[in-house]
Order: C-alpha cells, then structure tokens, then sequence
C-alpha cells in the first residue's frame, strides 16, 4: 500500500508512523509514503499558497492553483482523499474497505487554514473523510490517523496476523471488553475468577456480556447501527 501526502508541513512525517509496529512495517516496505510539499508550488517567491475568501469571512483559503500542480505531479495518484469535517466519520468497516485491495495508492490532502478550494474537491472527484466530529489546526494529524488504522490491517504487520485484530472495539460489533495481565491482585484489586478458571466457555460469555454492557453505556449508538 502506497499513501501520497500533500502537505506544507513535510517535516510531520513520518511522525508516529515511524514508530511501533507500524514504523517496523515501513522499515519492511509492507507500506511506502511519499510527501510533496504543497509550497513547492506555490504562486509566488514567498511561498504563499493561500488567499482570503471570496465573500468575506474570518480565515484563509488554500488556493486552487498550488493545490492542483502538487496533484498533477503524483503520476500514480490512485483515490485522493481530503480530510474534512464535512466528510463521512472513519470507522472500523470503511478502514477495511480501503485495505481490501494492498494494491491501492492513497493520495492524502492535508489542508490548513480555513480548507481547500472547493474547484478542487470538484474538479479532481476528491472524497471527503472526517476522523471525528472535531476540529484539528490542520489534515496532518488525520492522515497520520488514516495511515496508521490501514497499514495496522496489512498481512505481516500485527504479530499474530489477523486474529489479533478479531477481537478489538469495533470488530466485535461493539467495544471491547476489560482486560487484564499479571499479578492477578494488585494494591487489592483482583482479577474476576472467572478468567482464571480455564473455562473457556464461560470466558467467553463473560466478555460477551462485559461488552454488551460497556457498549450499551457507552456507545449506544453502535448497537443501534448493528440492529440495521
């Protein structure tokens, strides 16, 4: 899988994805990235590549003309992706609709200011994605985001391959249950019995009925989307 980022923030990257398992999944080229630095293109010797908004209002705009010539410089563009608040929210199901295909480029616009253009969006068929209903100073954090829950499902990144993944918020159609290691007491706290019985059977139904009850708290919204 390759990901194309365009950002004026170059130095932000690899950032976290250099690091962990996925850092060691980029050192094995199971995933590569290449950054254009939008200024590059800019429109004048100052490196600008924004402009106030037509229309007034608070807040720059990333003009259309650097913009488009730091796309047209990718040769294999492949889905271009900018990650705005206007977007579908990223979740678990999309994440493993873009993965299906290890083959796919992902180019990733990074916007600042106030956004892009929207010539752009139009003009290049870009998809909109939002990681959350929140506002971040720029795409950089949201492309990292983006990176990192993709390159994680890759085959040989996670130790244990995909089994490792099965069980986690989201893939059980909920959110996790709690979890626990050695000591089994700590500061008085102990471990439910019924993880150390080796009754595999009744395990299993204690984190069924562990997530049900955190879901149902905490997020009943995913049961609701399930039922559909």
């Amino acid at each position: 899988m390759h990901f194309n980022i365009l950002t004026i923030f170059p130095e932000m990257f690899p950032g976290t994805l250099g690091a962990g398992v996925v850092g060691r999944a980029l050192e094995k080229k199971i995933w590569t990235y290449d950054v254009i630095n939008i200024r590059d293109f800019a429109i004048n010797n100052y490196g600008s590549v924004d402009d106030e908004q037509f229309g007034g209002g608070n807040g720059m705009v990333m003009r259309p003309e650097p913009l488009a010539a730091a796309i047209d410089s990718i040769k294999n563009r492949g889905k271009i992706i900018y990650f705005s608040p206007r977007g579908p929210r990223l979740n678990q199901k999309m994440v493993r609709e873009f993965v299906a295909d290890t083959n796919t480029t992902y180019t990733l616009i990074c916007g600042r200011y106030e956004g892009i253009d929207q010539r752009i969006i139009d003009e290049y068929d870009i998809m909109e994605l939002s990681i959350g209903d929140y506002i971040l100073s720029g795409g950089e954090i949201a492309a990292e985001v983006f990176v990192d829950s993709c390159v994680r499902l890759l085959d040989n990144v996670l130790h244990g391959g995909s089994e490792s993944t099965d069980n986690e918020s989201f893939e059980i159609g909920g959110l996790e249950w709690p979890l626990y290691t050695r000591p089994s007491v700590w500061r008085g706290r102990n471990v439910p019995e019924v993880l150390l019985s080796g009754h595999h059977g009744n395990i299993e139904r204690w984190r069924k009925q562990q997530s049900d009850e955190i879901t149902k708290e905490r997020r009943p919204d995913l049961i609701k989307e399930n039922k559909k």
